[in-house]
């Protein structure tokens, strides 16, 4: 089941970046940002509060709170330079850059979190990191 919400990420990932280029036309990329993270905030807590999840908030240890706090800054600075660079770039150079991350992730998945990596793994991200650079050349 998990496929299904990860090529469903992927859609609106996609939809993302073709709806934020088409808004951020005479907009401040930061404004543009702020206004994104707005919506996504609203939207989240109005899911937690109809699965009536928040109560979860006093279970989480202050490790959870660390590691969600830097994740969230780390989305914040992503956010704020991909608007930035769909601003000034081509959505066809800026999205397969910004999609170098998979690869990122599993080196860092295996650097951080002790995850093997697999020679299938290994060849998937290179291919990744190759596709990107024909696209961006």
């Amino acid at each position: 089941m998990w496929w299904i919400y990860a090529l469903l990420s992927a859609v609106f990932a996609a939809l993302t970046t073709i709806l934020a280029k088409m808004g951020i036309k005479g907009v401040s990329s930061d404004l543009a940002t702020a206004i994104r993270t707005l919506v996504i905030v609203i939207l989240a807590w109005i899911i937690v509060w109809n699965k009536r999840e928040a109560k979860g908030l006093i279970t989480l240890t202050q490790t959870n709170w660390t590691f969600l706090i830097l994740s969230g800054l780390a989305t914040g600075f992503s956010w704020l330079c991909y608007f930035k660079a769909l601003q000034l770039g081509d959505v066809s150079k800026v999205a397969p850059i910004d999609k170098l991350s998979v690869a990122l992730t599993i080196v860092l998945s295996v650097i951080f979190l002790g995850e093997t990596l697999t020679v299938k793994t290994a060849i998937g991200a290179s291919l990744i990191i190759a596709g990107t650079m024909i696209l961006i050349l």
